[in-house]
């Protein structure tokens, strides 16, 4: 069982290489339960050397800077922002104005439904003119002319 123990912790080179690449070559920066079975297997040639070469690693990292970006830079984002929330809220209106014309087209269609449905059919108690009656009589190809009457 003892045996068991170790062999668990104990540390190949391909882990011991990619704990180097995830961690660095400072085995601080390690986890905790990986500390131990690095420390033993550092010593090594090959443990040396990958140390070595995730320091080297670390060190081009640590001295790298990101410059703050210039005036120049800073203005065009602004200037890209004002102009990108000037289109939203010009888009936000042409679509409230749509909305609403929607809405009240639809109040309209609902009113003449209603209204249609609602009102009786009523018999006019007057006669309505149509296209070919006159107020002279009725003016239609079938009316009788006063030539024939006579």
């Amino acid at each position: 069982m003892a045996e068991d123990t170790e062999d668990e912790r104990a540390m190949d080179a391909k882990r011991f290489a990619a704990l180097a690449a995830a961690y660095g070559g400072d085995l601080r920066r390690w986890p905790e339960a990986e500390r131990m079975a690095g420390a033993i297997f550092a010593p090594s040639e090959m443990g040396d050397a990958i140390l070595r070469h995730a320091g080297k690693l670390d060190a081009q990292l640590d001295g790298y800077a990101v410059e703050a970006p210039g005036k120049a830079l800073h203005g065009s984002i602004l200037r890209a922002a004002g102009r990108h929330i000037v289109q939203r809220r010009r888009q936000l209106f042409w679509r409230m104005g749509l909305a609403l014309a929607g809405i009240g087209l639809a109040g309209a269609v609902a009113g003449l439904a209603l209204v249609t449905i609602v009102t009786p059919e009523v018999q006019p108690d007057h006669y309505v003119l149509d296209a070919n009656a006159t107020a002279f009589g009725d003016a239609g190809p079938d009316s009788d002319t006063i030539e024939e009457d006579l």
